[in-house]
């Protein structure tokens, strides 16, 4: 395979789920959606960049899968042999192929076209089930062994590094990182590439094109994980926020008929997407990361036909005529006749002196995979009370060297106990409860903090190279523009009674057809499960809603009530 598995988790050595091969009676059931073709020649079937690529089961010969690498040039990766079928996650978007496959001569294939994938997997559910499943492990092999995404060259402590990094891997796009300082051949290849230290960091294609510190949204328009909206459509529901809710309501939305895009910034999974292990969200006994658990409901959002649209910020809502409108800060614009607004709340930051300065460089707001390699062996901070705070506290002292967790208040009042209990019960971690960092040290990167222990006044000094600020809750609702009620802390007043054209809805805000879920709604439970079930529950309200609309403009097409709103 690509690399030589060490880890029982890694997709490559779950060959039965990743590459699954499909029973004769599956077969025989997916040639119904299908043709099939002989190849003469070796034949290309599907070439990376490709968008809208068909799905191809092998009934005879193979399928060789091949993968393109700016310091390796293009190499076999894998071979599909009978029963074994193409593709991977991008098969449900627009979004370009990272692989290409060469169908050899004498090989027998069923192609399934694009447009029939969709019916074929909802269509046949335990053979959907099977690819459904295969394309997350092939995606989460690729991203967990960077290949077939881009290379990023750079410190990969600089900030511009971290961001970049952070933003492909929240949306599952491989990226291998090259430091000049430490890989010996780096400086080789930037000559090669004729990339010199003051572009730096850099992101390189694998046909060899380089863009010097790219910002996420021209990156996302550089790898193709950017889905803008279609230009003169007005979607049925526009979810903005990607989170747990928005993606509930996506998914619920797309499924039951309703034309339905997604609006997110950052990455799919929004808050939760960062955390490192969710273990009491209902179904998951071993529990389930939050990045994971973002990945799955992203693409069965995408199976029924949501379209989802990252890297660009929602910048105002233009409530003053209906179908509402969304401005983007590219300034592009999209209607929608109803709006879910799911943006969440984001962490706040501390109030200390220099603490933009290391921000994205030594101050972190999750805590993932990625965050653990950079602090391996290093002493660092976390700072907060909440789950989110000890999900990272444990998760982290598996790598880091020790693990100190600072919080305002005493940790049994504001975190689940089985959480308490590991962080009491583990050597890795120092816990100092009524404690609250007072200064951050160090020239260009952070080297150690300064806490106060409010027990008894002392100030103490602690070498540390990276923090993990995990506190309070700030809505993200400064895009609203005046459209909406909001509590006095800024979150959206929801419950709204009935009116002749919205229904009553627990979700309902101050204006009829949009409706407000998860942590940015006043008064919400700020869990995972209470966030899925508000996202999927407001979808029957927006179906009153939009069917009042219908026949309200059917009773009188030249003046409709919304209209005049």
């Amino acid at each position: 395979m690509i690399a030589t598995p060490i880890d029982p988790t890694d997709p490559w050595l779950r060959q039965a789920q990743t590459f699954p091969v499909l029973s004769f009676e599956m077969i025989e059931r997916a040639k119904a959606y299908g043709l099939e073709e002989k190849v003469t020649e070796d034949t290309i079937v599907f070439e990376r960049g490709q968008r809208t690529i068909d799905f191809f089961l092998v009934l005879e010969g193979e399928i060789e899968l091949f993968i393109d690498d700016v310091r390796r040039g293009r190499r076999l990766v894998f071979t599909y042999h009978p029963g074994q079928f193409s593709g991977e996650q991008n098969i449900f978007t627009k979004r370009p192929m990272l692989l290409t496959g060469l169908a050899k001569a004498g090989s027998r294939l069923l192609r399934i076209t694009n447009r029939d994938f969709h019916s074929f997997i909802t269509g046949e559910p335990d053979i959907g089930e099977t690819i459904i499943r295969s394309y997350i492990l092939r995606r989460a092999g690729f991203v967990r062994h960077s290949e077939g995404g881009v290379l990023l060259i750079g410190d990969r402590h600089h900030g511009d590094v971290l961001r970049i990094q952070r933003f492909l891997t929240r949306n599952l796009y491989p990226v291998a990182v090259v430091d000049p300082a430490i890989e010996p051949t780096a400086l080789a290849l930037m000559q090669k590439l004729a990339v010199t230290s003051d572009t730096l960091p850099v992101v390189v294609t694998p046909d060899r094109k380089v863009w010097s510190r790219p910002s996420n949204a021209a990156l996302a328009d550089l790898v193709g994980i950017n889905e803008p909206p279609e230009a003169d459509t007005i979607y049925d529901v526009a979810v903005v926020g990607a989170g747990p809710a928005g993606l509930a309501a996506s998914v619920y939305g797309a499924s039951e008929g309703l034309s339905t895009i997604v609006l997110e910034t950052m990455a799919p999974g929004g808050q939760a997407g960062t955390s490192s292990k969710i273990e009491n969200y209902l179904g998951f006994p071993t529990g389930i990361s939050g990045q994971a658990l973002a990945g799955r409901a992203h693409i069965q959002a995408q199976k029924f036909g949501a379209r989802i649209s990252v890297s660009h910020e929602v910048m105002k809502l233009d409530c003053s005529s209906y179908p509402y409108s969304l401005v983007l800060d590219d300034k592009t614009s999209l209607r929608a006749r109803s709006i879910v607004i799911a943006t969440g709340a984001r962490y706040r930051k501390l109030d200390v002196l220099n603490y933009d300065k290391f921000e994205g460089q030594g101050i972190h707001y999750a805590a993932t995979a990625m965050e653990a390699q950079i602090c391996a062996d290093d002493n660092i901070v976390v700072v907060g009370g909440g789950n989110s705070a000890g999900q990272a506290a444990v998760f982290l002292s598996r790598t880091v060297r020790h693990v100190h967790m600072l919080m305002r208040s005493g940790i049994a009042s504001t975190m689940s106990d089985y959480l308490v209990q590991r962080i009491e019960r583990s050597p890795r971690i120092s816990l100092y409860q009524q404690a609250e960092i007072a200064a951050l040290h160090g020239e260009k990167s952070l080297n150690g903090v300064t806490w106060i222990d409010h027990r008894t006044g002392e100030r103490h000094e602690l070498a540390a190279t990276n923090i993990f600020v995990m506190i309070g809750a700030s809505p993200n609702t400064g895009w609203l523009d005046g459209c909406l009620d909001l509590d006095q802390h800024g979150f959206v007043k929801t419950g709204m009674v009935a009116t002749e054209h919205s229904p009553a809805s627990p979700y309902a805000t101050s204006k009829d057809g949009i409706f407000a879920v998860g942590d940015v709604r006043a008064g919400s439970v700020k869990r995972v499960a209470s966030a899925v079930g508000e996202g999927s529950v407001v979808i029957a309200a927006i179906h009153q809603f939009l069917e009042r609309e219908r026949q309200s403009e059917h009773d009188d097409p030249v003046l409709s009530a919304t209209a005049a709103r």
